[in-house]
């Protein structure tokens, strides 16, 4: 009988392992989700995964797609709108900051011509591959992450900060941290 390695943190609900096996560490570059998983990410700190993934399409559906141009123009007056509205994460400051990041987004964007740009200069444009054999062994932040927070934070982003970053740059495939006994870990 075979053994299942999943990583072991998405092993506890079916949404979990569902994300692990389809998106977690697999390389971004879409501006739009890019943006997404900032927002999303910012949203789970002090909360658990789970909690934001069955949240994933309030999140959807209450910041426009994360369509940026439409984001950038929001203000405090739609914060609690939202919160009354969508299944959302009910923190005043977690919604504020997606409307000051888009318009943070955009003024990278005009800077470097992309979001991708951007943040994927940390691990200089290509994923880092990790060989951890244990959960124990993967670190909560580098000194890319620490650097990716001091740019972004620089910048004018909230709700980033270094640990935010890796668990972003997991997320978004800059990073390779399945662990070497996973089925979809990268070569």
């Amino acid at each position: 009988m075979s053994q299942d390695h999943t990583c072991a943190w998405a092993m506890n609900h079916p949404l979990e392992r569902s994300y692990h096996d389809s998106e977690w560490g697999v390389p971004v570059y879409d501006d739009k989700v890019l943006f997404e998983f900032i927002t999303l990410e910012g949203a789970q700190a002090g909360l658990s995964w789970i909690t934001i993934l069955k949240k994933r399409a309030g999140y959807h559906a209450a910041f426009e797609g994360y369509d940026l141009a439409k984001l950038a123009t929001y203000d405090e007056s739609q914060v609690m709108p939202i919160i009354e509205s969508f299944d959302v994460v009910k923190h005043k400051g977690k919604i504020a900051s997606v409307f000051s990041n888009a318009r943070a987004a955009q003024a990278l964007i005009e800077q470097y011509g992309s979001l991708s740009k951007a943040l994927w200069q940390f691990v200089d444009h290509k994923p880092v591959i990790n060989h951890w054999s244990k959960m124990s062994d993967v670190p909560t932040s580098t000194e890319q992450s620490k650097a990716m927070s001091k740019f972004l934070k620089k910048n004018g982003f909230k709700f980033v900060g270094e640990t935010i970053c890796y668990a972003f740059m997991q997320a978004v495939g800059m990073v390779d941290d399945h662990l070497v006994t996973c089925p979809k870990k990268s070569s």
